[in-house]
Order: C-alpha cells, then structure tokens, then sequence
C-alpha cells in the first residue's frame, strides 16, 4: 500500500470525524460476512477505499457522502445498484469492488451464475426491466463511456431521469473509488479475473 495505513489512534481531529461518519451509521447496515473486505481490520483501520479518504479528509468527507447517498437514499433497487456497482469492478478489473459487492449482491438473491456471468464482463440479461434498463446503460458507460439512443430512451423509460442519473453516477463514483484503489496499491482477495490485490 502506498498511503500510510492509518490507525484510529493516529488520526487527527479532522480525520477522526470522518472516520466516525465511515464507521457509523448506515454504512454499519451492510452485512459482509468475508473479513477481507469488511469496513475496519482487526486494528480498526479502514479498508478498501475509504483509507484514502481520510489521506484528504476534506474531499474524502464529500467522496464518502455521494457513495453514502447512492447507497442507502437512491432511487435505484439495492440489486439493480449492486449490478451496476458489479459492471464497474469488472471493467476496472477492480478486486476490493469486486469482492465486497459480490457478496452484498449474493445477499440480496442475485442468481450465482447472473454474478459469474458479469465477473466475466458477460452483457447478462435481467428478467427485472429496471435491472435489465440499469444493467445496460452501466455496461454501455463503461465500454463506450456514452450511451447511444435506444440504450438512453430504454433506461429513461424504465428508470425516469432520477434513475438515469444516479446510474451514472454510481458508474463514476465507482470508477473513482476503483481507480484510487489502484494507484494506492490497496491490498485485496483476488476477483475473479485472477489479479492479486
């Protein structure tokens, strides 16, 4: 890891505040059952992305607060979140993402094969048309970083404009997130594209 792994002891007031938001609140609602990727380690330090975050905690508090709000106030279903969140990790060959959401995802019944099948950067149809509307505007805006008329005017009808937007951006949210995991050299379980964090 390239950015000091900080401890909780270490942390300035700033720091601590933020770290007490990552900590609390509805983020402790996620149940992860793999120790790998849960919030904290046994040391209490943050894992994942969020240890970033407190390197910055001024931009760290507003990155927090976006992935916080699309998480547990958007207008998207947790699975058609999760899907997306799901194309992102396997585009950005991002491990942490990929494990962390994998197992949310398997907690809220999405099918084992849908899982492998997007792990694989398959187009994987959903029987759900808002899923389905979600999981092809996120692959479209990954692959092409756009998304052509009939992709836009299918989401649009099954999402509105709300669902639009907050596909979007929990794709960039997420690219963000992934992206810094992997400049910091954030260690992680291998995805299922074989990398080792």
């Amino acid at each position: 890891m390239r950015l000091h792994h900080l401890r909780p002891d270490e942390l300035d007031p700033t720091q601590r505040a933020l770290y007490d938001r990552l900590t609390t609140g509805s983020r402790t609602q996620v149940l992860v059952t793999r120790p790998d990727v849960r919030m904290t380690d046994d040391e209490g330090r943050l894992q994942g992305p969020f240890n970033a975050l407190l390197h910055h905690p001024h931009v760290g508090d507003a990155v927090q607060e976006v992935s916080r709000r699309l998480r547990f106030e958007g207008v998207l279903t947790d699975r058609a979140r999760e899907i997306v969140i799901l194309i992102v990790a396997e585009s950005q060959k991002s491990d942490f993402e990929w494990v962390a959401h994998a197992a949310i995802a398997e907690t809220l019944g999405i099918h084992s094969g849908d899982i492998d099948g997007l792990g694989k950067g398959q187009t994987v149809r959903f029987e759900d048309p808002t899923e389905d509307a979600a999981a092809l505007l996120a692959r479209s805006l990954v692959e092409v970083g756009d998304a052509d008329d009939d992709t836009y005017e299918r989401a649009h009808d099954a999402l509105g404009d709300a669902g639009v937007v907050e596909v979007s951006t929990t794709v960039g949210i997420y690219q963000l997130l992934a992206q810094q995991m992997r400049v910091f050299r954030v260690p992680s379980p291998p995805g299922p594209w074989g990398n080792t964090g």
